[in-house]
């Protein structure tokens, strides 16, 4: 039976006393590994026994047989399955419902008091955003790690509220979540000629500019240097890619296997068992093991699509971050730089319902500090690589001119700044005030139009709160 963490249960007190409250859409946000279907398994259990009818919303096929196993053996959920092959249960009181068979086949269905979806950023897809909007009076409950669409942009449209629970920082700190190393191997593909297309890079341009580089086989040699052995998977920027990465194992002597969406059914369940039990060691995909993937025994990812999308990122580095007996850390093989264009996967992240900037983030020397001997990121401010010891060179410090003070840019300074310009947050009256904030903390300019939006807001409402008790 369930056996919650402490975080798990307040975020559960938070959700119960937020719906309580009166907000029917809430999105909970907690990072890759940290237990979110365990979580749900407590909360639907609890439908369940209220009587109420509740869905729980996947994605994939995969995420359909993992959740469903997940519910019965760790809360013995009466059970049922919308999805296509399987037999319908339709009096179970708890539904897993693949998205792409549920949305046909919602208006015959009883309708649900809750509706959970898994990996909710995809909610602004026709098929997630159809079925939510056909039972506007359920509860609606989105779970993500990156409470933000792989695009960048914000979920607002599609929840009231959002809650967030530890940082990743913090369940490594306590354990939860497994520490990491990142190694950075020099020599990224050269994207300045690649367009964006929705957000990311374009898919065959990049396809074009990786299938010029040497990547493939310097993963290879990474893996054979540093983690023999290891459980690894490899998320290729094609399929092509995919499978002429798990040939170059395979050459090598390293059991390895290409798996994706169009990988028959029984092939790939027999692909993830060959992969639990470690005789295949390597697991070549593009974007198919990227979410919801649970196998804490991934001891090395590697990275080998580069892409704008801090989601995506998130999501794959996440793979390797749950722990497991004997496994120290895992190692995370970024050939393409992806670190640096969105910082080390536990930065401290601030996710909002309006989602993020888009643009260019500080550069790679702002985040952190490559070593030129092991190829180890450290954080920015060690004087030494973390991992091997080398010192690093020591560099004149930048200066940066403030209302004509001269400051060292250091790292606390600028966390102390920031810290002061949050503080005055509170205090903005107007439009103005809250641009001011902004631009001192980096924020889009949207932001500032957003906040004296939500101030309007609640003002109104204390207004007409004051005028019903007058």
């Amino acid at each position: 039976m369930l056996n919650l963490r402490p975080y798990q249960l307040e975020l559960i007190d938070r959700l119960r006393a937020t719906i309580a409250a009166g907000t029917r859409r809430v999105l909970l946000t907690l990072p890759t590994g940290a237990g979110k279907t365990c979580l749900m398994a407590h909360m639907l259990s609890s439908a369940a026994q209220k009587q109420k009818r509740a869905w729980f919303c996947v994605h994939r096929r995969e995420l359909v047989d993992q959740s469903v196993q997940t519910f019965i053996e760790a809360a013995a959920i009466d059970t049922g399955i919308v999805a296509a092959g399987y037999y319908a249960t339709p009096r179970a009181p708890v539904q897993v419902c693949s998205v792409a068979s549920l949305r046909p086949r919602a208006p015959t269905l009883q309708a649900p008091d809750l509706i959970v979806f898994d990996e909710a950023h995809h909610i602004a897809s026709n098929s997630w955003s159809a079925v939510a909007a056909l039972f506007p009076r359920a509860v609606h409950i989105g779970l993500t790690a990156t409470a933000q669409r792989l695009d960048g942009r914000g979920l607002r449209a599609h929840f009231d509220e959002l809650i967030c629970g530890p940082s990743t920082a913090d369940l490594i700190a306590q354990g939860y979540l497994s520490p990491y190393t990142l190694y950075a191997p020099p020599g990224a593909v050269n994207l300045s000629k690649v367009h964006r297309v929705a957000g990311d890079y374009d898919k065959q341009e990049v396809a074009d500019a990786m299938d010029a580089t040497t990547v493939v086989g310097d993963a290879v040699s990474h893996y054979r240097q540093h983690c023999p052995d290891a459980r690894a998977l490899v998320f290729a920027w094609s399929l092509d890619a995919s499978r002429r990465i798990a040939q170059q194992f395979l050459a090598a002597g390293i059991p390895a296997q290409h798996v994706d969406g169009e990988t028959p059914r029984v092939e790939r369940t027999q692909a993830m068992r060959d992969f639990r039990a470690g005789t295949t060691r390597v697991l070549c995909n593009v974007d198919l093991f990227g979410e919801g993937l649970d196998v804490p025994a991934v001891d090395a990812v590697f990275l080998l699509r580069p892409t704008q999308s801090l989601g995506l990122y998130l999501q794959q580095v996440g793979r390797g971050l749950r722990p497991t007996k004997g496994k120290a850390s895992v190692k995370i093989f970024d050939h393409v730089a992806n670190w640096s264009r969105h910082g080390l996967p536990d930065d401290p992240r601030e996710w909002t319902l309006d989602g993020r900037e888009k643009g260019s983030r500080a550069s790679s020397e702002a985040m952190g500090r490559r070593c030129d001997e092991c190829f180890a990121v450290s954080p920015i401010g060690c004087k030494a690589c973390r991992y091997c010891g080398k010192v690093f060179p020591v560099q004149d410090r930048e200066i940066e001119e403030v209302e004509g003070t001269l400051h060292e840019t250091d790292i606390e300074a600028i966390r102390r700044e920031r810290a002061k310009w949050k503080a005055q947050i509170q205090y903005c009256a107007t439009e103005k005030d809250f641009r001011r904030v902004g631009e001192a903390l980096g924020y889009h300019r949207g932001w500032a139009w957003h906040m004296m939006f939500e101030k309007m807001e609640r003002e109104r409402a204390q207004q007409q709160e004051n005028s019903e008790v007058a």
